[in-house]
């Protein structure tokens, strides 16, 4: 029986002497400003991604020039925090060697656009030097680990345990030090990466840890999802969920989105094992053979949840426990944090502009970390009255605090064109237009404060975490998307698609008959999500 070959990022990772490649002699290449595609796929591990402008690659292929290359940086950043000094150092990257710009992720991180491949070694070594890394921000490997939002002695213990998870889950391997940092090559009999091996995971591997009744980070949208069960005001243990995941391709219909299962209950120290086995999982039997198909999610779901969990107690050596009940309540962000908290609307993620200049004035005030919310959004800490007060006051002397729609207040878009090589169409630069256009039929339908969790993106792989969404706008093809409707206010329910391949100047009129109704027909306190799942039939 012939068996399915393996994909060539299988062959490049196992031939990459644990990411090394040859990236070093790529990045010293002065004769182009991009690195081979082999080291490209390699470089993602290390925190570094090639892009190109988009908007200009046929112009310059016309005039005979290459792509205009240059680099996208993303921070592993556990939780979203990040401390007014470092994010000052990240502020200064941007209008030094990026696009003057930093893009807050639906994965609580910072990336920074545009720095130009001869920048690339003196800019990581600028971040190390704040305490800072992106070792394995991409690549076939654990992703930054979310915590969702709250304060206090729980929500503190939750943010430990998930920073722990972070570093024992991170990739060994010394490549990282030696590429960006200068460091020498040293020999050593140990095992380079004892939990991945050397062609590390089949793909990438999310983790995200909440607090209920919050969900602002979409538990059930991860590979593994650790729910804190508090008794008192002591964190007692976590029910687990596996097997989460929302990227799909179109035309394959084994490609899709999928909630996590809830598995079991473990004890606050298990979690570190429970993490490292369900990764173990990953790792031995995922598809390393297809790409579309190789997230945990689909070993689960073609082998089923039993399977799984025979799997996962073999590797554990203990059984997990009945899971405990919970109720979570929203997946968008709060709009009153607490007196010492300041929530901040950064739109679609992107800090410019008079913002970026007033969080620069704000970072240099004695405040505490500040904490990137997994809806693009920052939360900031540390904040006595009279802080408070200047932080209001350099927020509007720059225009950076305005009222704003509920819509518009829970959207969230992710980077797509010009950078985004996966892109169909325009997400974070289209979104505020189109949010533009609705906003006064809103207000017509008194619906101006409503809270709808909006997302758009630019292809369906679902950085946004869209197919949740109460309201979402996938890329279908150029100037095109597909409407998703009926995920639930508290992220607990998939959406389905009600329209396909929208033009993006139609968007509006297509949608407004629904809100109408919704503002007509709805009962007292039902949700747009909810009311659209409810009338799914009418609707469609």
């Amino acid at each position: 029986m012939n068996e399915k070959k393996l994909t060539e990022n299988e062959r490049i990772k196992r031939e990459s002497d644990f990411l090394r490649g040859h990236i070093a002699e790529a990045l010293a290449d002065t004769s182009t400003g991009g690195i081979p595609a082999d080291d490209q796929q390699l470089l993602k591990f290390l925190g570094a991604t090639q892009q190109d402008d988009r908007d200009l690659r046929q112009a310059r292929k016309k005039a005979g020039l290459e792509s205009a290359f240059s680099f996208m940086v993303r921070l592993r950043l556990p939780g979203g925090v990040i401390s007014p000094a470092q994010w000052l150092t990240m502020d200064a990257l941007a209008s030094e060697f990026g696009n003057n710009t930093l893009k807050l992720t639906t994965r609580q991180s910072v990336q920074i656009h545009g720095i130009l491949k001869s920048h690339l070694c003196s800019s990581l070594r600028r971040i190390h030097a704040a305490a800072l890394g992106t070792l394995a921000s991409s690549g076939d490997a654990t992703r930054n680990v979310m915590v969702g939002q709250g304060e206090g002695a729980a929500l503190a213990e939750v943010a430990a345990l998930a920073e722990q998870v972070s570093r024992e889950l991170e990739p060994q391997t010394p490549a990282y030090h030696e590429i960006w940092l200068g460091e020498k090559k040293v020999l050593s009999s140990e095992p380079v990466e004892p939990l991945y091996g050397p062609t590390y995971l089949p793909r990438k591997f999310k983790i995200a840890f909440t607090l209920p009744p919050d969900n602002s980070v979409d538990i059930y949208a991860h590979d593994l999802g650790f729910v804190a069960i508090v008794e008192g005001d002591k964190v007692v243990g976590y029910d687990v969920l596996v097997g989460g995941g929302m990227g799909c391709a179109y035309g394959n219909a084994s490609s899709f989105p999928r909630l996590a299962d809830m598995v079991g209950f473990c004890r606050p120290e298990e979690v570190p094992a429970v993490a490292k086995a369900v990764l173990l999982v990953h790792r031995d039997f995922s598809d390393r053979t297809d790409r579309k198909l190789s997230r945990l999610r689909y070993t689960i779901a073609t082998r089923g949840v039993e399977w799984f969990c025979t799997e996962l107690q073999a590797r554990m050596g203990f059984a997990l426990e009945p899971v405990r009940e919970f109720s979570l309540t929203s997946h968008g962000d709060p709009e009153v944090v607490s007196e010492s908290r300041l929530h901040v609307f950064v739109e679609c993620g992107r800090v410019k502009d008079g913002l970026k200049t007033a969080l620069q004035q704000v970072a240099q005030l004695p405040v505490g970390p500040f904490l990137i919310t997994a809806n693009q959004n920052l939360i900031l800490t540390g904040l006595t009255p009279e802080l408070r007060r200047e932080v209001l006051r350099l927020l509007a002397a720059h225009g950076a605090e305005g009222a704003v729609s509920g819509l518009r207040r829970h959207a969230s878009a992710c980077t797509s064109l010009p950078f985004c090589p996966m892109s169909f169409t325009d997400s974070e630069r289209f979104l505020p237009t189109l949010l533009g256009q609705l906003e006064p039929h809103l207000r017509r339908l008194g619906l101006w404060e409503e809270r709808i969790i909006c997302r758009m993106t630019g292809c369906p792989n679902g950085c946004t975490r869209p197919y949740v969404a109460e309201l979402a706008f996938v890329g279908k093809g150029p100037r095109k998307y597909n409407i998703w409707l009926g995920g639930a206010p508290n992220g607990t329910r998939l959406g389905y698609i009600w329209k396909q391949a929208v033009p993006a100047e139609e968007l509006v009129d297509t949608l407004l008959p629904a809100l109408e109704r919704f503002a007509l027909t709805r009962r007292a306190g039902e949700s747009f999500g909810d009311w659209a799942f409810n009338h799914k039939e009418e609707l469609q």
